[in-house]
């Protein structure tokens, strides 16, 4: 067993979990991105320690359904796989704080993430989602959803309260409703959207896009419309181990 408790065995090429891991049942960290992996066994099971699991950058198309088994998660890294859907036993994934499911195959956000009622942050950008699900996590701090094939702004994350975060880059959404009630929020990315306005925020919330803080909504002006190109942020990435 590591003194450590985490096992990092990314970038290995593995086609399999090695058994022997599913062993060390204090493990707390387990790395196995970018890899060759499409399953995992049920030995797995046995790691109900396990706190933080990172298979993103692999070959799943579905999500092992022993992984939803390990109900001490609260960080659980699956982006870049080729995943079309989430089992329904992710709802017993109650300790879950952090979901990276970006660069998938998903064409709508599984209604069993809003069951995840703890989670904070949720990484969906570069899939093929077009709606989000109408409940609400009343607890998500951070949404990224850039990269998606969104036509309007979500209207469930406008009674999200705690948001901080809200990334929507590179949609297709035309017209962006108030967030100025929005008590937590610090930050919005719209950028790259066909949009007619700039969303509405509190004062001191920063806004990337068109017609942002440091160039306001353009003014007609003798039939004229003048635009200024505004900064741009980078996707958001993951972390060193052990990062939310």
């Amino acid at each position: 067993m590591p003194v450590d408790k985490m096992v990092d065995l990314s970038g290995r090429q593995l086609r399999w979990l090695p058994l022997h891991i599913c062993s060390f049942r204090e493990l707390v960290k387990l790395y196995l991105s970018d890899n060759n992996l499409n399953h995992l066994p049920p030995e797995l099971e046995q790691l109900q320690n396990l706190q933080i699991l990172a298979l993103d950058f692999n070959n799943f198309k579905a999500l092992p359904l022993v992984v939803c088994t390990l109900k001490q998660l609260c960080i659980l890294y699956l982006g870049n796989n080729k995943l079309c859907s989430l089992p329904l036993e992710l709802r017993l994934l109650q300790n879950l704080r952090t979901l990276w499911i970006e660069s998938n195959c998903l064409q709508c956000l599984p209604e069993v993430v809003c069951e995840l009622s703890l989670l904070k942050t949720l990484h969906a950008g570069s899939n093929a989602l077009r709606t989000l699900p109408l409940r609400c996590l009343q607890e998500l701090r951070t949404i990224w959803l850039s990269g998606n094939l969104l036509s309007e702004f979500p209207p469930v994350l406008l009674d999200m309260p705690f948001l901080e975060v809200i990334d929507v880059d590179r949609n297709s959404i035309r017209f962006f409703p108030s967030l100025a009630h929005l008590p937590g929020l610090k930050l919005v990315i719209y950028d790259h959207n066909p949009c007619r306005n700039a969303p509405k925020v509190a004062k001191g919330v920063r806004r990337v896009g068109r017609w942002s803080e440091e160039t306001p909504e353009p003014r007609k002006r003798s039939g004229a419309v003048v635009e200024i190109t505004p900064l741009s942020l980078p996707p958001p990435t993951r972390g060193p181990l052990g990062s939310q």
